[in-house]
């Protein structure tokens, strides 16, 4: 998806989203070619507070209102990306709990990849064409969830 096609209503909250898909898949890649543990734990630490963030200020802010808007047209879109959320969640928490060197320490990771990497995906060719499409107006929303972020941001650095 192209941020320059995204009309105005949409902009802020997919403009947001669309970037935050873009660091994570960084770090994604970037942890594949590391060797330095130090390195390696840092990019974890990274991805996991960008992905708990994410994964927040959408199930707080995104989600609902695009159920509000039209349920018929997202409930099922959302009800499964919730459920991809919890997934991520689940091995985000088990990543903050180790380190490099423990058993499954990458095979996680590249797993919660994997998983991110299908998220991403739905999210960026079903669901935010569907809500171009759809003409949801998510100019609150938007402002609502770079507000969000920023709070959230400045609670996991401190």
């Amino acid at each position: 998806m192209n941020k320059a096609t995204i009309p105005a209503a949409q902009k802020t909250c997919l403009s947001l989203l669309l970037d935050d898909h873009r660091k994570v898949k960084k770090l994604f890649r970037e942890f594949e070619s590391v060797k330095d543990d130090t390195r390696k734990e840092a990019i974890v630490r990274e991805a996991c507070m960008e992905l708990t963030v994410h994964t927040q200020i959408e199930e707080e802010l995104l989600y609902p209102a695009l159920q509000e808007a039209n349920h018929e047209a997202f409930g099922d879109m959302v009800d499964e990306a919730v459920v991809e959320h919890a997934g991520a969640k689940n091995l985000i928490a088990e990543l903050e709990s180790m380190k490099p060197g423990d058993d499954l320490y990458d095979a996680k990771f590249t797993v919660l990849a994997e998983y991110i990497e299908h998220h991403v995906k739905e999210e960026e060719e079903d669901l935010f064409p569907k809500v171009i499409r759809k003409k949801i107006d998510l100019q609150e929303v938007g402002a609502m969830m770079v507000e969000r972020k920023e709070a959230l941001m400045s609670e996991a650095m401190a």
